[in-house]
């Protein structure tokens, strides 16, 4: 068992865990994920490794489903009853120069270990992250800290530049050399994001989060299409060169089970009514 040692609410239907994981924590590095299981029941959900600390692994997800509406219940103390990982291939860390990190909403999560890797590499950093709205930001303190520059943009204007990590970017390009972009988010704000380095010729990296079930290359349900080849996220990568992801499939794939999803989170919140279970419980 996976003993939880924190638990917090960071944003609306967001939540930070530590948990003590000492052999992922030993080997993880950025751009890897776990895949943790709940219960022997439980499915399995892939997780980035936000970052390491002793032991300990963090992860940061939203509450979308039935799995993360059910960790999200979970309280300093308790445990989970797997935690397999490091998986995936770590990021392309080396020193390029001038890097820029990307995160949108909840994919703020991925940035920090991938932003601290490069900083270690020699490479000057500039982190842009953006959310709908200033209540939504992640991680900023965290990322202001790392990075050489950190720029803010939420979609309303609450916060930073009113606008899009995409503007952002464009005015940056526009202005100096930018040696290598990372962009982590929904899969429609990767593609549009990524659209800004294409002109310029940067390489690009996008996480991608496709579907996912055993996480070791075993299953196909997460393959993408990326340069015209089928990959494996979990294997593969879970990071690709942006300009060559098959963005409009990646985004069919990943509505595939919408009904199912919707059938289960429903019948995991009447039980929770019918065992009279109140809602989140945090530090």
């Amino acid at each position: 068992m996976y003993k939880i040692e924190a638990a917090t609410r960071l944003a609306d239907r967001v939540y930070e865990y530590w948990i003590r994981a000492p052999q992922v924590a030993e080997h993880a590095r950025a751009g890897q994920f776990v895949i943790l299981r709940l219960h022997e029941e439980g499915e399995r959900i892939p997780l980035t490794i936000s970052a390491v600390r002793g032991d300990a692994v963090r992860v940061i997800f939203m509450t979308v489903g039935k799995t993360t509406e059910e960790l999200a219940t979970l309280r300093a103390g308790d445990s989970i009853s797997d935690v397999v990982g490091p998986l995936g291939k770590p990021s392309e860390i080396d020193n390029y120069g001038t890097c820029c990190i990307i995160g949108g909403g909840v994919g703020i999560a991925s940035t920090p270990l991938i932003a601290k890797e490069l900083k270690s590499a020699g490479n000057h950093v500039i982190g842009i992250i953006g959310a709908r709205s200033a209540d939504l930001l992640i991680l900023e303190d965290e990322m202001r800290e790392i990075c050489d520059e950190l720029h803010i943009t939420t979609d309303d204007g609450s916060k930073g530049v009113h606008g899009f990590a995409a503007d952002v970017l464009k005015k940056l390009l526009a202005e100096r050399k930018i040696d290598r972009v990372w962009i982590i988010g929904p899969a429609i704000m990767m593609k549009v994001t990524a659209g800004a380095t294409v002109p310029y010729g940067v390489k690009t990296y996008v996480s991608l989060n496709p579907i996912m079930v055993d996480g070791t290359g075993m299953c196909g349900s997460c393959r993408v299409t990326v340069g015209g080849e089928t990959k494996f996220a979990c294997v593969d990568g879970p990071e690709f060169d942006a300009h060559q992801v098959d963005f409009a499939e990646l985004m069919q794939r990943q509505r595939i089970y919408t009904g199912q999803e919707k059938a289960s989170l429903e019948r995991f919140a009447e039980h929770r009514c019918r065992c009279g279970e109140g809602g989140h419980h945090h530090e």
